[in-house]
């Protein structure tokens, strides 16, 4: 779980002043070393020490930030089955399937959806057993659900970039090499 942290409601004009080139390099390198001190920080990201640290803080103000956490290896720790649960709620169970989900410790992330179902929860189990007696002692008796095991994970976790326009998006595919159109990365594309 991670470790919450406090958070004013600021406009969007200072969310767009804290997301400048700068601060989305600050998410950047936290996304990928939360733990990164604040003088290798501003090193990357060309502040100084006490510079980075009240930009950071002003990113976990504005919940921009919202905390800090350690990713574990599940297996390792006791829960290699991994689930999702979609859920199809009738009636009045809503407020009790999100009791459920917020009270087990086993649903690592619940989302109310659009279309079909109403919810998916990711779940974590020690065994196939748990799964079984956590579907049926608390979501089939007031509930629809389909059951999906997790057999691998092609992507597991994805840092937030900044969001970039058409061209913005080119430049950058083009800095990690990427291939536009058949063209080598550098080639000038409107050729020459």
């Amino acid at each position: 779980m991670q470790n919450s942290i406090r958070k004013n409601t600021p406009s969007a004009e200072d969310n767009s002043k804290l997301l400048d080139t700068i601060g989305w390099k600050i998410l950047d390198e936290l996304q990928h070393n939360g733990r990164i001190p604040f003088t290798e920080l501003g090193k990357r990201v060309g502040l100084s020490t006490p510079a980075v640290m009240e930009r950071v803080h002003r990113l976990e103000e504005a919940g921009i930030i919202l905390g800090y956490g350690a990713e574990l290896d599940r297996a390792k720790v006791g829960y290699p089955v991994l689930a999702f649960i979609r859920v199809n709620v009738v009636g009045d169970s809503f407020p009790r399937i999100m009791k459920v989900s917020r009270d087990l410790p086993q649903v690592l992330e619940c989302h109310r959806v659009t279309g079909t179902d109403s919810f998916i929860m990711k779940v974590a189990l020690s065994s196939v057993d748990e799964l079984e007696r956590l579907i049926d002692n608390y979501l089939t008796p007031f509930v629809a659900t389909t059951t999906s095991l997790v057999m691998s994970t092609s992507v597991n976790t994805r840092v937030l970039v900044r969001p970039q326009g058409g061209g913005e998006k080119l430049e950058r595919l083009k800095s990690h090499g990427v291939r536009a159109r058949g063209r080598r990365s550098g080639t000038k594309l409107g050729g020459h």
